[in-house]
């Protein structure tokens, strides 16, 4: 099983390992494109501050980042493990994970990355700040550059398994599964079930979905469950205790919207 995350915009900081070294990150393959990334964040942030800031659209309350990303080089590096904080992160709360399942969590999920494409839990990185919607002077929009980067190595990657999808859109751009591969692919939306006047609603809760998606990883993790298929992963997040539906989309695609009533 191969599990697809999202970054989180929060990163932990005050790090004291060395730093980054490219040609010791997973999936070698991207390790040209993301020097290619890296040197421009980096050329781009050491100039017009103002400028920086504009392409990165930060607020005028995080200008500080710029200086952080110029600094990207020689900034310590922490596993991604550590440095991915934020909703998702702290459900699926990687630390407190027993050895079997977080040697699971090492092996099947896969962090997407404005700035590395993507990366594996292990890979030792600086906090940086670089969303997958950013657009650098030289190569364009990131998501269609990682796009290009992946098509050959990410199907290697998922294997013959399932393909859990649970990124954003902005970083589900940077990779489709196609052909066989989206066959095995799911992709997870969260409802929050409510009833107003003996009517039932269901709504799309921004900080209520990501913290699903973060538990429901940790039960997969911890349940040592290893579905095929769409299908079957929507069989064993019953059992996990989760309330799924299964529903229609384009041919091969598998969508499940997971239900829940309380917040959490």
């Amino acid at each position: 099983m191969l599990v697809l995350l999202p970054p989180s915009e929060g990163k932990a900081t005050g790090g004291t390992g060395a730093p980054v070294a490219l040609d010791s990150l997973s999936l070698p393959e991207l390790t040209r494109a993301r020097a290619t990334v890296l040197d421009e964040l980096v050329e781009l942030c050491s100039g017009d501050e103002e400028k920086a800031a504009e392409v990165l659209g930060l607020s005028p309350g995080l200008r500080g980042e710029v200086a952080k990303d110029a600094a990207l080089r020689t900034a310590p590096a922490m596993p991604a493990a550590e440095l991915y904080t934020g909703v998702l992160y702290d459900a699926l709360g990687l630390a407190a994970l027993g050895r079997a399942a977080r040697r699971r969590a090492e092996e099947s999920l896969l962090v997407f990355s404005g700035l590395w494409g993507a990366v594996r839990l292990g890979d030792r990185i600086p906090a940086y700040r670089c969303s997958m919607g950013v657009k650098l002077p030289g190569v364009g929009g990131l998501a269609a550059y990682w796009r290009r980067q992946m098509t050959d190595v990410l199907p290697q990657v998922a294997g013959d398994g399932l393909v859990l999808d649970l990124r954003s859109s902005s970083y589900a751009g940077a990779w489709k599964p196609a052909g066989e591969v989206a066959r095995r692919t799911a992709t997870v939306r969260v409802l929050q079930v409510t009833e107003v006047d003996g009517v039932e609603k269901r709504t799309v809760v921004s900080h209520f979905n990501k913290a699903t998606k973060g538990r429901l990883v940790r039960a997969l993790l911890e349940s040592g469950a290893r579905p095929k298929d769409p299908k079957a992963l929507a069989r064993t997040l019953r059992k996990l205790g989760f309330t799924v539906e299964e529903q229609p989309g384009a041919p091969g695609a598998g969508r499940l919207d997971v239900l829940v009533r309380e917040i959490h």
